[in-house]
This record gives C-alpha cells, sequence and structure tokens, in this order.
C-alpha cells in the first residue's frame, strides 16, 4: 500500500494516532490496521520537526534574558525623569546584558550551535556585539541636560542626577573604549593580520575585561543598578557568564587531557591541501555525524590557543580514526606537512549541523568551493560506506586542475557508479567538476558556479525536493543560496557553513 509504514512488535492505539518520536522528529500515524504477519500498517498523518522549534526556544530564552534586567528595573523604579533619561539608562541596561549574553553565544556551547548551526550562531554573535556597541555609544549621548554633581536638596537620593565620581565613570569609559575596540579589530581582523591565537585571547581577556568593568560602573553609577535587587542580578549574570569563559578555557581543557589522540597519518592532497587522520589514545573517540567539525590542537597543551576548527572529511562508518582536510592559510596550517606520526593531538568536538542524517528528500546536492569539499566528503563517504540509496549530485569547484582534492577517490565512485544497476555509488552524470582557471584540453565546466551552472545541473522538480549542502567561499554561497530560493527550494532544506566569521 503506497504511503504505509510497517513497524513490527508495536502497539497501535486505536481510535487515534500512533506518535514516534526519533532524534530530532516527532512523526505522527494514522492505524490502518494489521497484515497478515502481524505487523501494523500506519499512514503518516502529520510531521512535526522538533529541530524546527530549537531557533524559537532558543530566541524566546534570549529575549528573556536580555530584557530581565530592564524588566526588573522598570519594576524597581525610581522618581520619575525625562523619556530621554529613562531611554539612556534602557540602552545602558539592554548593551550591558547583551554582552554578558554574547558569552554564551562565542560558538563552543553545542546545545546553541548544534541546535541552530554554527552560521547562525556566530552572525547572531556579530550583529548582537554591534548593536551592543551602538546602544553603549548613544547611553550617554542621551543624558545630555541632565544634572550632574552629588546630591542636591531636591534629590537626596541622588536619582535624579548624574555621578562625577571619577572611579565610577572611569570604569564604564574604560569598558566602552575597549568594546569598540573588540568590534573595530574583528571586524578588520583580516586586513589587519594578525595571528588566529593572538585574535583569541585579545578577544577573551577583553570580553572579560568588558564585563567586570562594566559591573561596576552599573553597581556604582547607575541609577538602577544601585538597587539591591538589581546588583544581585547582574552579580549573578556576570557570574554565569565568566563562568561560560572558565569552562571554554579551563575545564574542557582539563576534559581533553583525559582524552589524547595520536596523529597515524599525514598526506598531502594537493599542493596545499593535506588529509590529518587521528586516532584516540585511550579511549572510543569521537561520536559525530558526517558533515560536523571540530577543533583540532596538534602537539600543544590543552590549554594553548592553539587550536583550530576543522571539518571533519572521514565517515563516521569508518571508524574510530577521524581525517581533516586543511589547506595551507594561517601560521599553523603552513606548518601541516611537518606533522610526524605519532605527535599528540586533542579534539574538541563535534559541531555544526551539516548533516544529512535522518532527512528524507530523495537526492542530495552537495556544492563545495575549494576546501569546502572537506565536510561534504565526510558526507559523502558515509553514504557510500552505508549503501545510502538516495541520488547524490556533487558540485566541485576550483580555481585550477592541481587544487582538486581527492579526484582519484572521487573517480573511483564514477567507474563503480556508472554501472547499471548501482545505486550506492555516484553515477557518472551525478558529479560535475567546475574550475575557474581550465587547461586548453578541460572537459568539465568552466567558470564559476552561479546560478545558470545550477540551472543546468538541476531540474526544476530537483529545485523544489532535494536538500542542497554547501560549504566554500560566502561569495559563491551567497550565489547559490539566492538562487535556490529564487527557483522555490524551501529554506529548510538549504544547509550551509562557513567559517570566515569576524
Amino acid at each position: 500500500m503506497d504511503g504505509t509504514i510497517k513497524i513490527s512488535g508495536a502497539r497501535c492505539f486505536r481510535g487515534g494516532a500512533y506518535r514516534f518520536r526519533g532524534k530530532e522528529t516527532l512523526f505522527i500515524f494514522s492505524p490502518l490496521g494489521e497484515d497478515d504477519r502481524g505487523n501494523f500498517l500506519i499512514l503518516p498523518k502529520e510531521v512535526k520537526l522538533t529541530s524546527q522549534m530549537k531557533p524559537l526556544i532558543l530566541i524566546v530564552v534570549y529575549l528573556v534574558a536580555v530584557t530581565l534586567p530592564l524588566i526588573l528595573s522598570a519594576v524597581v523604579g525610581g522618581p520619575p525623569r525625562q523619556f530621554h533619561q529613562e531611554l539612556a539608562s534602557g540602552l545602558g541596561i539592554l548593551a550591558f546584558s547583551m554582552i554578558l549574553v554574547e558569552f554564551i553565544l562565542s560558538g563552543r556551547f553545542k546545545a546553541i550551535s548544534n541546535g541552530v548551526g554554527m552560521d547562525v550562531t556566530m552572525r547572531f554573535h556579530q550583529v548582537m556585539a554591534r548593536t551592543a556597541l551602538v546602544f553603549a555609544v548613544l547611553h550617554p549621548l542621551l543624558y545630555q541636560g541632565t544634572p550632574t554633581g552629588g546630591e542636591r536638596p531636591w534629590d537626596p537620593t541622588r536619582q535624579l542626577t548624574l555621578t562625577t565620581d571619577f572611579a565610577d565613570l572611569a570604569t564604564g569609559i574604560a569598558a566602552w573604549l575597549l568594546l569598540a575596540g573588540l568590534v573595530v579589530m574583528a571586524i578588520g581582523r583580516t586586513q589587519l593580520g594578525y595571528r588566529y591565537e593572538t585574535w583569541r585571547l585579545l578577544h577573551g581577556v577583553g570580553a572579560l575585561l568588558i564585563a567586570v568593568l562594566l559591573l561596576h560602573h552599573t553597581v556604582y553609577a547607575g541609577r538602577y543598578g544601585s538597587q539591591p535587587v538589581m546588583t544581585w542580578v547582574w552579580l549573578a549574570m556576570t557570574g554565569v557568564a565568566v563562568g561560560s569563559l572558565l569552562i571554554v578555557y579551563l575545564v574542557v581543557p582539563l576534559l581533553q587531557k583525559a582524552r589524547p589522540w595520536r596523529v597515524t597519518s599525514v598526506v598531502r592532497l594537493t599542493p596545499k591541501q593535506w588529509q590529518v587522520t587521528v586516532t584516540p589514545d585511550g579511549h572510543r573517540g569521537l561520536d559525530f555525524q558526517a558533515g560536523q567539525f571540530a577543533w583540532l590542537n596538534v602537539g600543544h597543551s590543552t590549554f594553548s590557543m592553539k587550536e583550530n576548527p576543522f571539518s571533519i572529511c572521514s565517515a563516521p562508518a569508518d571508524g574510530p580514526e577521524i581525517s581533516f582536510m586543511i589547506k595551507e592559510l594561517g601560521d599553523f596550517t603552513r606548518r601541516v606537512g611537518q606533522i610526524e606520526a605519532g605527535t599528540v593531538a586533542y579534539v574538541d568536538g563535534p559541531y555544526g549541523n551539516l548533516s544529512v542524517d535522518g532527512r528524507t528528500e530523495p537526492g542530495v546536492a552537495l556544492i563545495a568551493g575549494g576546501v569546502g569539499l572537506a565536510p561534504l566528503l565526510g558526507i559523502l563517504r558515509q553514504m557510500r560506506r552505508t549503501g545510502d540509496s538516495r541520488t547524490v549530485r556533487l558540485i566541485y569547484g576550483n580555481r585550477v586542475i592541481e587544487q582538486i582534492a581527492c579526484r582519484e577517490e572521487l573517480d573511483e565512485g564514477l567507474r563503480e557508479g556508472s554501472g547499471e544497476g548501482s545505486g550506492e555509488e555516484l553515477g557518472k552524470e551525478n558529479v560535475v567538476y567546475v574550475l575557474s582557471e581550465p587547461p586548453a584540453d578541460w572537459q568539465g565546466e568552466a567558470g564559476f558556479i552561479d546560478a545558470a551552472l545550477m540551472d543546468r545541473v538541476f531540474s526544476e522538480q530537483e529545485f523544489r525536493e532535494w536538500v542542497f549542502v554547501m560549504c566554500g567561499p560566502a561569495i559563491m554561497m551567497d550565489i547559490v543560496e539566492d538562487h535556490l530560493i529564487k527557483r522555490g527550494t524551501p529554506p529548510h532544506r538549504i544547509l550551509s557553513e562557513r567559517f570566515n566569521y569576524d
């Protein structure tokens, strides 16, 4: 019977719906009866993806955390003031609470980043940091015309005047300058050219100083922050923020020391791309999904800042060993070829939700630009190892032919998949190589991965029904995402991942 599902050994509640909760999905079925072997036949009635609820839940939690101090301040109250003065206080309160919540949005907490995606988490982190800076800039400017100085006969509680105590104001000014500096350094990190490890250290120390300075300024110079209730609220929120920093830089490294890895091989894939494989040393390894990434630390202490995020290009079905595809770009990556087998390594992960596990689309489109092939190769390898029957189409773009990684493996898949009845490997027509600077005898696509190429490769039905997974340069993904939406691909069927965050 079309559309039915067979369940053995399950009890079907007659007169209602049968509910089955998967890892990410709540399926609701209508019972149709039993077959001659006692298996229940059920017809899917409704499917609710609980993963789609996670962003909504996290947004609500974020709004509650950010606005709680503002709401409590309004409840605490005080003598009435002019609107622009209350707005100044409100923006200052919001700026501080947003900065404290930024600690949790660092991307290193899986409950958040794996729930909504690392891209969304980090982009939200960026936008909120800049919004907090705007609020912080407006905060003192809106106090223009407000009386300053000490106690006045008409204001014995000093709630209608601004303090001129240098110590109380200095901490706010210092935090304001630090916040502006961090945002500018983040936006211009690539142009300024300083090392990634240096940025991480400055970012962490700077954020900690901003939180402590703002706590002092809010409690001692703030109209509302000086209230006992609000003082405790700010202390608690600052404690949580600082605690999250300690988890990332102290607790996690301590846990990693008990779970070391060893480098087993370093293989050159292209002139500037390598595959580094590590194996667990005395533990079971990493429980991950194909397409995820992890932070890799090779040859350094767990407390070192010298760890970098790399996509896992191996398949979970390959066993406990995991492999990373790494391109020579920075200080660490330029020395990848010098890593010796046996070198101790540490892995923190997995992170990200660039996975097609459990999805029901009939086809999977993998769109890779350069080293963006790494997570998609992991997905492809996993689908091959497990005999996944879904149709797969890979578009792989590079500048020159020498940059094509793992071509032998991909071409071997083509040869094996071109035979009649082979459903476990890619078919010949399902891989597209794209070069922007092709050689004279190039037989593949020339140019870039753009809208015109997408239209040549995919049909209208595939645009609507397939899941599209992409990783690569930001400009490529922007073009592809825009075109997919234009062609009617639902947003929940567009998965992407980028590592270029400012």
